[in-house]
């Protein structure tokens, strides 16, 4: 083995376990759009689909890419498992890189492909129902559309160019995740009965950026990986930054948009502007100056606020945005190539595109290739899911989606010790004192124990003073003055609870990805106290005192008279219960 075979062959397997590892990015994005009680269903689809993939394209999906120069379909050498002659793949995409090499990095884009379609389905899609499809679209659909563009099919003869896979891959996903929305209709409660959009927001936003940044990694992997050679590095380093470009200069004008438009700076969109400037250079990565990246990105950071706020009012629900990322984004960056290419740039740019005087030949080629794809794979995968509807159905139980997919589908939750629940889903209506309901209900069923029946339930006449429980609910930040001051007045006991609820304010004015939380669940802090020998007028007035700040939020006060308290383990009552070891 030459010094080029070995070189390439380290860069093609570096690149493709980076883009192997933008599992992980989907993985966590997707988790952190989606509510606590998903988590875990849309973390073993990432899984899953992965492992899906990496079957179907083994199978079949290669032979069909690849074997052969028929313009629609691969036709020669389709069975790669079990064949010990595999030489007809020799001069496949590269000489220089082992059969298996290509292989694997061919089979990490198309894990990725599939992948998509994970989020747009979130919340509601059997699990079943998505391992079928998955299947099914790696198996043969991502293979032909592959086939016609990186396998010598027609769309290569016309001069169609897809450098990374704007079309082959982002699309492509794109179109199965829109018709899978399309077809399984929105989550339950995302639109009211006159079609308003009610935002339903992720539950972990820290998990949302770590899988983010790691996708942003990974795309240095899906990029400059796809030259499959190291012989000119120079090709390599101008790839990666003209995709670092497009991304940075979505993330400012995605946030830019949403503060204009939606009226505060998005998290949310601000995430899916920086996919969609890495998803919108894709295709051109290879092609088009660094200018013209840093364009391509700032048109992709708007394009996809806009995409999410649109497919919202066509009542097309897709939690995390996958549609208007790899779709839209993809279709725009396919477009991109024809109008920004630049002979020269790199040593694999050979064909000027509109804007620099190569006329409409080679946007002409991008729009047939476009139209070609988006009529095939929509057509396909919507075949695919109504025939998975009509035999085994792809959506779950109205009852399972309310209560999580994880329980339903999976039978265990991702944070057994964190499960708050929300407003819908106690059967709250709004009143002045409901935040202390909500956070009761919320505390007990987070902290429900099976009596005892071995413990007799003893009860005798209270004796000694009179005792009161007074309860606390406040902001969380104020809890470290409120315990001092406590101490201060001699209350030796506290117990604290994180609880959720909301008072006649309904909870703060939020939005979510530009749609507006009507109500909302607020953290809190709760504090109960029982005494018997310390005054309540005191203790309130120093409770009080404490947290007071004149503005709506401060907290409630509840006193309650108490029976009885009980000591288990010696069974005193009253004040000598109360008292420490």
């Amino acid at each position: 083995m030459n010094t080029v075979m070995i070189i390439d062959s380290l860069w093609v397997l570096l690149a493709a376990i980076l883009v192997f590892f933008m599992n992980l990015g989907f993985a966590s994005v997707e988790a952190g759009f989606a509510r606590a009680k998903n988590t875990v269903n849309i973390l073993s689809k990432n899984f899953i689909v992965f492992a899906v993939s990496s079957l179907g394209f083994m199978l079949l999906g290669w032979g069909l890419m690849f074997g052969g120069e028929n313009p629609f379909v691969g036709t020669s050498h389709l069975f790669i498992l079990g064949n010990n002659d595999l030489s007809f793949y020799d001069n496949t995409l590269t000489s220089d890189v082992p059969f298996w090499g290509k292989f694997f990095f061919q089979l990490v884009f198309c894990g990725t492909a599939a992948t998509i379609v994970s989020g747009a389905v979130a919340e509601r899609i059997k699990y079943i129902s998505f391992i079928l499809f998955s299947f099914v679209l790696t198996l043969v659909i991502y293979p032909i559309v592959g086939h016609w563009v990186w396998g010598g099919g027609w769309l290569s003869s016309i001069g169609f160019m897809d450098f990374a896979g704007d079309t082959v891959v982002h699309s492509l996903g794109g179109w199965g995740a829109l018709t899978g929305a399309i077809i399984l209709g929105p989550r339950i409660g995302k639109y009211d009965k006159d079609g308003k959009v009610k935002a339903i927001p992720g539950h972990n936003m820290s998990l949302a950026v770590i899988g983010l940044f790691i996708l942003w990694l990974g795309w240095f992997g899906f990029n400059p990986g796809s030259t499959m050679s190291f012989q000119n590095p120079s090709d390599v380093v101008y790839i990666l930054v003209t995709t670092n470009t497009s991304a940075i200069a979505a993330v400012l004008t995605s946030t830019a948009t949403s503060w204009i438009f939606l009226g505060k700076p998005d998290l949310g969109m601000t995430i899916n502007g920086c996919l969609a400037g890495l998803v919108g250079i894709t295709g051109s990565c290879a092609y088009v100056s660094v200018e013209s990246s840093l364009i391509i990105g700032a048109v992709s950071g708007i394009l996809v606020v806009f995409a999410v706020v649109c497919f919202d009012k066509f009542e097309i629900d897709d939690p995390v945005g996958a549609t208007s990322v790899h779709l839209c984004c993809g279709i725009f960056g396919t477009i991109c190539v024809g109008l920004f290419a630049q002979e020269g740039v790199t040593s694999l740019s050979t064909v000027n595109g509109l804007f620099f005087g190569g006329g409409f030949r080679l946007l002409g080629a991008q729009i047939t290739g476009i139209l070609a794809v988006g009529v095939f794979a929509f057509a396909t995968t919507s075949i695919v899911w109504f025939v998975i509807k009509r035999t085994i159905g792809i959506r779950v139980s109205e009852e399972e989606e309310i209560a999580g997919l994880d329980i339903g589908e999976h039978g265990n939750i991702a944070y057994p010790d964190f499960a708050p629940v929300t407003a819908a889903e106690i059967g709250l209506s709004p009143a002045s004192d409901e935040m202390a309901v909500a956070a009761d209900r919320t505390e007990a069923s987070n902290n429900r124990v099976a009596p005892d029946k071995s413990v007799p339930a003893v009860h005798k006449e209270l004796k000694g003073s009179k005792m009161t429980k007074v309860t606390i609910i406040t902001n969380q930040t104020k809890f470290n003055q409120l315990e001092t001051a406590l101490v201060k007045l001699g209350v030796t006991g506290l117990t604290i609870s994180n609880v959720f609820g909301y008072g006649a304010q309904k909870g703060h004015k939020a939005s979510f990805r530009g749609a507006p939380m009507e109500t909302r669940l607020l953290p809190k802090v709760k504090v109960d106290v029982v005494v018997c020998k310390i005054p309540v007028d005191t203790l309130v007035n120093t409770v009080q005192k404490v947290l007071c700040t004149g503005n709506v939020g401060d907290g409630k006060i509840f006193v309650y008279d108490v029976e009885d308290v009980v000591k288990v383990r010696t069974n005193e009552h009253g004040y000598d219960a109360l008292q420490d070891e």
